[in-house]
């Protein structure tokens, strides 16, 4: 009797103890360890850590994601205005724009672009910002950088950036602007838009010749004739020509400012090793710094306590003050506190926490589609009730992508211009079924590309004025694709009957080079084998890595290949400029991977890519999409469209394509999410009860055994 005297009130105390845990304290299935307080956090996730975080360096999704936070160049996108308006960001206003003539004099407004050899870009920049707190900046008392010249036993102690006791900032000037505007020219860091900016700075590629076996140290003391400091607060940069394109240029974080410090700092030998480095730790001016990088498990943002301060906008389109979207107008920004990105490396635990409400907001994989959204008869997307009845909310937007199956027009047989292979290519448009594609493999997220441009780019032209009327017919209103069998026919008119090459007299063999190389990719490489097969073309998948897959189109050694293009900014040229004649990939290196050339269509080209938009140039744009679409160097594919999911206390969200620095702008009601979290994650006791009452039932015949035994030995 007296173990089972003992056992019972231990098994009692322990189901007693665990409601009052659960429901005192926080939910047992919470994955953050930390405890919020009073502070707002925002929970986001990442898959693979970015690989650079430097801005001149920087230009992927996943980079901009953090660095759009923390570096603020001279321009920004409105939030909340449609179609996209830039304002001032780290500048004061919007730049004065001059047009010189040769000898650098300004023009008379209304000079013709024939007459404009320069242009003057002004900008005036806000005063009393600041760079957020960094060892960069620290002084010791006789006012010398603290840590520029770091002695070996100091090297030793580091480990992290936090490792450094003292930190400094200073105020941001025109300087840093041009500094960093250097650096994309300095060779050493490779810019990715380098190529692009010495066709318009002026003395930008002489200037990377002469700094390229300096070290970067040296680039502050280095002059590029483009550039020119005018005050502490105003600078200027002259490009080559008209090119109005420019000033969405200084929207991006390639044009943020870089204090000279950091590069000082950072390029102290050692350093790197300890992945103390600008790639690892940016140093910018903006709403957030970048507390911890942990690629392991989390990388962190808190809000800069030297924030200079913004306000949400006050104006939007008609609709966003019915949305809710105005409410929070003219106060300050940002809201959130902390913004916290877990490693999520699979879709399924990520979803799940989602609908714990331990994550603000999910995209949806495909094997979660069907449990979130559900298709209208008229074709549109709804959540599914179980979602409407947990308060998500549901926000699809087509985005500014295009993604495209190229065909390389150097080839000799689906290239050049030649009507035989002009209709084969157009046979093969019509056979390939990107709304199949969308169906199958996108879960219906997607449009399918009526030309080179996607929707909410200037030129797109909306309805039966704007479709392929070479693969689509118009009918009851939307575009229906071409019959297979018109594309049999083209197949016959251009020498390939029922798919039979006249020089093998077997069916035609094309290749598809492809980084699809994972077990999962094997249904799309299927698919797109039948659709050729539907014309009796045999497609031979040739599956490479990606370093491999850029080498083929670099030399032009890909005979089909398939590829994307999401906007660098929202005009079309961005987009037009991919199929330019002197941006072949073979011939120039450039970003025209099909080597399209056609004289007429690069004419209208650079007749459109610099002018203003007005109704002459956008009748210039459908000249361009006819063009394209008569002499398919592409098979047009599809837009994808973003589906994003988020729970009703995430507030003041609205597709943005072009913005990068979204964060500043998001609200948490954390109390609605704290009593949600709550509401959905109550521990379910009886469980444990009728496990307690089990290892009861187990223990009786040990008590009655022992029991026996003592009753024997007494």
């Amino acid at each position: 009797m007296q173990i089972y005297k003992a056992l019972l009130p231990l098994c009692v105390s322990l189901v007693a103890s665990f409601p009052h845990t659960a429901w005192e304290a926080t939910q047992l299935n919470n994955p953050y360890a930390e405890d919020e307080g009073n502070r707002s956090v925002l929970y986001e996730s990442f898959s693979e850590r970015p690989k650079h975080l430097d801005p001149a360096v920087a230009y992927s999704s996943n980079e901009y994601a953090i660095i759009g936070q923390i570096y603020e160049p001279p321009f920004q996108y409105h939030y909340l205005k449609r179609p996209y308006q830039l304002i001032p960001l780290a500048a004061s206003k919007m730049p004065d724009i001059q047009y010189l003539n040769a000898k650098g004099e300004p023009l008379k407004q209304g000079a013709a672009d024939s007459e404009i050899v320069f242009t003057d870009y002004i900008i005036d920049i806000k005063p009393h910002s600041n760079y957020q707190p960094h060892p960069a900046f620290a002084k010791n008392a006789e006012g010398a950088y603290a840590y520029h010249q770091l002695s070996p036993m100091q090297l030793e102690l580091l480990h992290s950036l936090t490792d450094f006791k003292d930190s400094g900032s200073r105020e941001l000037v025109a300087d840093d602007f041009v500094y960093q505007i250097k650096r994309l020219a300095y060779p050493k860091l490779q810019s990715p838009i380098a190529e692009v900016m010495k066709n318009y700075i002026v003395d930008f590629d002489d200037f990377a010749k002469k700094v390229a076996d300096k070290p970067k140290t040296a680039l502050k003391d280095q002059q590029m004739a483009g550039l020119e400091v005018l005050n502490p607060y105003s600078y200027r940069v002259r490009i080559k020509g008209k090119y109005p394109q420019f000033i969405f240029w200084l929207a991006m974080p390639f044009f943020a400012p870089m204090p000279w410090e950091a590069d000082a700092f950072y390029d102290q030998a050692g350093l790197a090793d300890k992945n103390i480095t600008l790639d690892w730790f940016p140093v910018g001016t903006g709403a957030y710094l970048l507390a911890e990088n942990n690629p392991n498990r989390r990388m962190i943002l808190l809000k800069n306590p030297l924030f200079h301060g913004e306000s949400y906008p006050s104006e939007g389109e008609p609709e966003d003050r019915a949305n809710g979207l105005l409410t929070d107008a003219g106060k300050p920004l940002p809201f959130i506190d902390k913004v916290v990105f877990m490693l999520e490396k699979e879709t399924i635990p990520y979803w799940t926490k989602f609908l714990q409400g331990y994550y603000d907001l999910s995209g949806i994989a495909s094997d979660s589609f069907d449990q979130a959204i559900q298709f209208t008869g008229s074709g549109g997307a709804r959540l599914t009730e179980v979602m409407q009845e947990k308060g998500i909310q549901l926000q699809t937007a087509v985005t500014t992508s295009n993604y495209y199956l190229g065909f390389n027009m150097l080839d000799a047989t689906v290239g050049g211009s030649s009507e035989q292979a002009r209709k084969l290519r157009l046979a093969i448009a019509i056979a390939v079924d990107c709304e199949e594609y969308i169906a199958i493999f996108m879960n219906g997220r997607g449009v399918s590309a009526q030309g080179v441009l996607p929707p909410s780019i200037y030129g797109f032209a909306e309805g039966e004025a704007g479709i392929n009327h070479y693969v689509y017919n118009w009918k009851d209103g939307k575009a229906q694709r071409k019959n297979i069998s018109e594309a049999k026919t083209l197949m016959t008119e251009a020498g390939y009957e029922n798919g039979i090459d006249p020089k093998t007299k077997e069916p035609l063999i094309l290749y598809f080079d492809t980084t699809a190389v994972n077990v999962d990719d094997r249904p799309r490489m299927n698919w797109y084998r039948k659709q050729f097969d539907k014309l009796g073309i045999k497609l031979v998948v040739r599956a490479t890595d990606y370093n491999r897959f850029q080498e083929k189109l670099r030399i032009g050694n890909a005979q089909l290949f398939f590829l994307g293009w999401n906007a660098d900014y929202p005009d079309p040229e961005n987009f037009l400029f991919l199929l330019y004649g002197p941006h072949s990939k073979v011939q120039f290196s450039g970003e025209n991977a099909s080597n399209y050339k056609n004289s007429e269509f690069d004419r209208l080209f650079e007749q459109m890519r610099n002018m203003d938009n007005s109704e002459q140039r956008y009748q210039l744009i459908q000249q361009l999409q006819e063009v394209v679409r008569h002499d398919v160097p592409w098979l047009l594919g599809f837009h994808p469209k973003n589906f994003l999911l988020f729970h009703d206390w995430y507030k003041n969200i609205k597709p943005n394509l072009m913005a990068n620095n979204q964060l500043k702008y998001t609200r948490i009601d954390t109390v609605a999410r704290a009593e949600t979290r709550q509401q959905w994650n109550q521990p379910i006791a009886w469980p444990l009860l009728l496990g307690a009452a089990g290892l009861v039932v187990l223990l009786m015949p040990a008590v009655k055994a022992y029991r026996r035994r003592k009753h024997k030995t007494d």
